[in-house]
């Protein structure tokens, strides 16, 4: 990965992260619909790792690099949360579902995964990393 930010685990934060990963990619002269189709992307999941990860515990850190190569943009997001990340039991939502109950979120995870062209989770001892790539056209 070529740049790299450490943030705290705040909501504060999400603005820090939207803006560093737009300016990294500004310079690959992207059409702006896909860069911010790509921030979205990685906005949902840090505000993830953030909410519901981390607590919005202050204290805790969350680790941000990206970098590209061959046309492919990577992101890695790592935390040292002691619950892992099991991307086996996500399931996608039921959309019509949702529509008729009235149900707000949880449609996050969902987006992520259609914009992204690859998202994978993994987790060592403490340490987990989620990793966003996208082809870039």
């Amino acid at each position: 990965m070529k740049q790299a930010l450490r943030i705290s685990c705040t909501r504060r934060n999400l603005k820090v992260v939207r803006d560093f990963v737009s300016d990294f990619l500004t310079s690959y002269q992207l059409s702006e619909v896909q860069i911010n189709q790509i921030v979205l992307a990685v906005d949902e999941v840090v505000a993830n790792l953030i909410i519901h990860g981390n607590g919005e515990d202050e204290s805790k850190h969350l680790d941000v690099r990206v970098g590209v190569q061959d046309r492919e943009f990577g992101i890695e997001l790592e935390d040292t949360n002691r619950t892992s990340y099991s991307p086996g039991s996500y399931q996608e939502p039921d959309l019509q579902e949702y529509v008729r109950i009235g149900k707000k979120g949880g449609v996050g995870m969902m987006l992520v995964n259609r914009i992204m062209d690859r998202v994978e989770f993994t987790t060592h001892n403490s340490h987990n990393i989620c990793r966003l790539y996208k082809h870039l056209i």
